[in-house]
């Protein structure tokens, strides 16, 4: 006898329905063959669902099995199919009833129509439900293709109920499943008060009012958090470079739900989600350790899974002590700057995974750290500074739009009880400012002056004969690139929104420049 059930395989953060198909033949030697381009844990189901129908209290007479995973082209791995499989196996043998799962078909037996449930969940060898990755993508799926509901492991049941208009029921065993599908158990679907999940995200670790002195840096934050551009800092060890990155989340807008939804998909598909939290409702801060790998950062492996630039959707990445990045690492990152995504290509497929984040990174001016500390000698010699800056190409240099000079703080600052703004002030004004960006762009494909390019630049960067000259002679005296130069009208944008400005200024293109501490320095002259 033939049984259907539907689920999903993930590709990127995506889920693909999945039709699992049993046929269940009396006759001929009992075999059991699994097709349908399934990785290693999907082969090992066999033994896991066996075994845990045998110790759930569920017999199989002996048979020769085929069970099919269609679409036959789409790479399947992990062990979210051994809930669905072990349901559709007990179909197959009249265990239960095959009207059960009658309910999960197609009118036309494909895997994509109206109605029906979907499954996913591992099994233990005692029948009990263990939590798997990527359920947030499957219950989307499941939702949009007008699922009757969606069973998965008590733990990622939370998760999955975020999506609204889908009934989900969280099942701690492979018994309470069967008990869901044959109508004996009809408990209440799992319910997650999604506006509570907000409510406590506003005690962020740090505050900006810790921070004393450094007005300059600050400033610098509040204009790249507005704009969404990236930014580097450059000082002697001490003056504050970490402190003041670690706290940029503090300053950003909240995660709109989209947003939320986006970030809490690639958490979900990497393993990383919180079991105890049913979304992402923070923007991340992730600061990998300077012997990252290029697949650590950009994300890969045999079975790719996201990388730091991912993880980093919507949030922060803080890469501290940048020159000591391995430069091939470092150069990876030049695809997902630009674009906002990251592509990672194997010969059986292609993965996207979203990476739009904020870079922010940290380096000392020399490889002492003192060139620029009047308070100590600097002891490396012209050379070494060039091969230590060297690190860093010119291409990720330019992608950087924001250079800034963080210098020792004097002791005047030190001895203040506090700083001079704190995070919900500048918060406030980034806001605001956003808000101005969001009304701008609203239906172009842009949220953030950082996003400008083409048409959009040449419309709301556009600047007089005088403004013309001042940056000309900019681009000559720093030997700015193309790149470089269209940067520089997007901060000096950003700058103008702030201050409430229609038109880009001289002021606002002075300020911009200014930002550009490693463009001065590498100069001719400088």
């Amino acid at each position: 006898m033939i049984a259907k059930v539907r689920t999903a395989a993930l590709l990127g953060i995506e889920a693909l329905p999945v039709s699992l198909e049993v046929d269940l033949t009396r006759s001929g030697m009992p075999a059991f063959t699994l097709v349908g381009l399934a990785e290693g844990a999907v082969r090992e189901a066999k033994e896991r669902v066996l075994a845990a129908l045998k110790n759930a209290g569920y017999k199989l007479p002996p048979a020769r099995i085929t069970v099919n995973l269609a679409p036959a082209d789409l790479r399947k791995e992990g062990s979210a199919y051994d809930l669905p499989l072990a349901l559709c196996l007990l179909a197959a043998s009249e265990s239960i009833a095959p009207e059960c799962l009658a309910g999960m078909l197609d009118p036309d037996d494909s895997a994509t129509g109206p109605g029906g449930w979907f499954l996913a969940g591992e099994l233990s060898l005692d029948g009990a439900l263990k939590p798997v990755p990527g359920i947030l993508p499957l219950a989307i799926l499941a939702r949009d293709q007008g699922a009757t509901g969606l069973i998965v492991p008590g733990e990622n049941a939370a998760e999955a109920a975020v999506v609204q208009g889908l009934s989900v029921y969280g099942v701690e065993s492979l018994s309470q499943a069967v008990r869901i599908v044959t109508g004996e158990d009809t408990p209440a679907p799992a319910v997650v008060d999604v506006d509570a999940l907000w409510a406590g995200q506003a005690g962020a670790e740090g505050d900006f009012a810790e921070v004393k002195g450094q007005d300059h840096a600050k400033r610098a934050i509040e204009i790249a958090a507005a704009g969404g551009h990236n930014l580097l800092f450059v000082g002697p060890p001490g003056s504050g470079k970490t402190m003041l990155s670690q706290r940029i989340p503090t300053v950003l807008p909240p995660l709109t739900f989209d947003e939320a939804l986006e970030v809490t998909k690639v958490y979900s598909v990497a393993g990383m989600l919180d079991r105890d939290a049913a979304l992402v409702v923070r923007r991340p801060f992730r600061s990998p350790h300077h012997t990252i790998s290029d697949a650590g950062l950009i994300g890969g492996g045999v079975n790719p899974r996201p990388g730091e630039v991912s993880l980093a959707h919507r949030g922060v990445l803080f890469l501290d002590e940048l020159p000591e990045f391995k430069k091939h690492v470092l150069e990876v990152l030049r695809q997902p700057l630009e674009d906002g995504r990251v592509t990672i290509s194997r010969a059986a497929q292609s993965l996207t995974y979203p990476s739009d984040f904020m870079l922010v990174a940290a380096m000392n001016p020399c490889p002492c750290g003192y060139l620029t500390d009047d308070r100590h000698t600097c002891t490396c010699s012209p050379l070494s500074i060039l091969k230590y800056r060297s690190r860093i190409s010119g291409p990720l240099m330019d992608r950087i739009d924001m250079q800034v000079e963080v210098p020792a703080v004097p002791y005047e600052d030190l001895k203040a009880p506090r700083g001079s703004r704190d995070s919900a002030t500048m918060r406030a004004g980034i806001v605001k400012v956003r808000g101005v960006q969001a009304e701008r762009y609203q239906g172009s494909g842009i949220r953030l002056n950082a996003d400008l390019q083409g048409s959009l630049l040449e419309r709301w960067c556009k600047v007089g004969e005088a403004e013309h000259s001042f940056l000309e002679q900019a681009v000559r005296r720093l030997g700015l690139s193309a790149r470089a130069y269209t940067r520089v009208l997007r901060i000096a944008r950003t700058i103008a929104d702030m201050e409430d400005a229609g038109n880009v200024e001289i002021p606002h293109l002075a300020e911009a420049i200014n930002f550009r501490t490693m463009d001065r320095v590498n100069a001719p002259g400088g």
